[in-house]
């Protein structure tokens, strides 16, 4: 009987265990974290926000690490993107620490239909807010997600990058004109939000664009007509997307492409001056639908792409 009871308790015990390391603990000191998931809140204008940051295994308090934030698109928050979003296994290998902040449930509509889902506060946009309805200063939660990461961690103030999917991607539009002070590079997937609005960037900073070819656009994008697209009037308006973020972070009509024809193509926009190495790069991945692939159901894994080319660039 004896030693049933001692067989219990550990049976037990494992059990709790794999509890603990499998469900995120809100952190109340500043200090606090754990190996792996975390959970964090944060209170910006009388509000609770949470957040969610993965701390990779090899992680060293003493040195500097870099920082990875990736905003998820509408009905999304931040948890579904930590799980579904292929940034916490590169985290995990590259030894950087990733975070997934979840943006707010509003009512919202799109197309006429009311609907109550999580939108990230964008310029004016494809929806509108309900009568009544006030949206939250996302600018303001995520410049003190990156100052509460700063406190708690020791972290690479030099190398914060922001990436973001759909809605995610309209606010690193946002963000990488009211926040590029603080952040090293963007990336803007499936969502770009600056046409028909004059913004002027606290900083110049490098931009990357990615979209697939059969997103939600009027009529799918033939990647054979890449060229064409990027440089001359359609009714998928590519071109002036690509102005629009020409235009507000100064960068030259000149390109170079490079890629593959049939599968990737990339048209690379060098800076007008200054940082001779800034650069616009514009990605059509073909036959992608609107998605941010991590590898699974496309056969295209977007963070370990973005993360070769965001490393490569620091604050000055």
């Amino acid at each position: 009987m004896k030693n049933f009871r001692l067989i219990y308790f550990f049976v037990a015990f494992v059990f709790l265990i794999s509890c603990i390391s499998e469900t995120p603990t809100i952190m109340e000191d500043p200090k606090d974290y754990v190996l792996g998931k975390n959970a964090f809140t944060l209170t910006v204008d009388g509000i609770e926000r949470e957040y969610f940051v993965h701390v990779p295994s090899g992680f060293d308090k003493n040195i500097p690490a870099p920082v990875v934030f990736m905003l998820h698109g509408t009905s999304g928050n931040g948890e579904k993107f930590y799980n579904i979003s292929g940034w916490k296994e590169v985290g995990e290998r590259e030894n950087i620490l990733t975070v997934y902040p979840s943006s707010w449930r509003h009512c919202v509509i799109k197309d006429g239909q009311r609907q109550n889902t999580t939108k990230w506060h964008v310029y004016p946009s494809r929806f509108e807010y309900c009568e009544g309805e006030t949206p939250l200063d996302d600018v303001a939660f995520l410049r003190g997600v990156i100052d509460s990461m700063i406190q708690r961690f020791h972290i690479d103030e030099k190398r914060i990058y922001m990436v973001g999917f759909s809605n995610g991607g309209e606010m690193v539009s946002r963000c990488a004109v009211e926040l590029s002070d603080r952040l090293a590079a963007v990336v803007m997937a499936s969502g770009v939000n600056l046409e028909g609005n004059m913004h002027t960037p606290k900083r110049l900073l490098p931009v990357t664009v990615q979209v697939g070819t059969i997103e939600n656009f009027d009529t799918p994008l033939d990647i054979k007509d890449f060229e064409k697209l990027i440089t001359s009037p359609s009714e998928n308006h590519i071109d002036e997307l690509l102005k629009s973020v020409r235009s507000t972070f100064l960068f030259k009509e000149g390109y170079k492409i490079s890629g593959h024809p049939d599968t990737l193509q990339i048209a690379s926009f060098p800076a007008q001056s200054g940082n001779k190495k800034r650069e616009l790069r514009f990605m059509m991945i073909n036959n992608m639908p609107h998605m941010y692939p991590n590898g699974i159901k496309y056969p295209f894994k977007a963070a370990e792409e973005h993360w070769s080319w965001l490393k490569q660039y620091t604050l000055p």
